[in-house]
């Protein structure tokens, strides 16, 4: 069964990372399609910028080894965006198919945080 778990872990991460990553690499650049899709929800194009360095950031520390801590951050930060872009999209109207890819990406992020195997965890021990 741990093999099957690690397995997925690593498609379900992989997925996520190209998504995110992509993603977050297309915010920072100012891709025109992205800034397009950002104009209905009202942020300012600054915002896109940094969401989208933040994504990148986010991403390498999931993948990296070690820095246990910075990763439990970083899935918090990604499913914050993701769950964000949703609640941007409702309460601005534009409720789309474009809430789907953000819905999905959450969902991987939780199942990616956790399917990590226990050498990418925080283990606490009582005394």
């Amino acid at each position: 069964m741990e093999k099957r778990k690690k397995l997925w872990y690593w498609i379900i991460t992989a997925v996520l990372s190209f998504c995110i990553f992509s993603g977050g690499l297309a915010q920072t650049v100012q891709v025109k399609e992205v800034i397009d899709g950002f104009k209905p929800l009202g942020y300012p194009v600054y915002f896109i910028s940094l969401i989208g360095i933040w994504k990148m950031l986010g991403v390498i520390a999931i993948l990296i080894p070690g820095f246990k801590l910075l990763k439990e951050w970083a899935y918090a930060g990604i499913f914050f965006v993701m769950s964000g872009a949703v609640i941007s999209h409702i309460a601005s109207g534009d409720v789309s198919v474009k809430i789907i890819s953000p819905v999905l990406l959450a969902v991987f992020t939780v199942l990616s945080w956790y399917l990590r195997p226990a050498s990418r965890k925080i283990i606490s021990v009582n005394p």
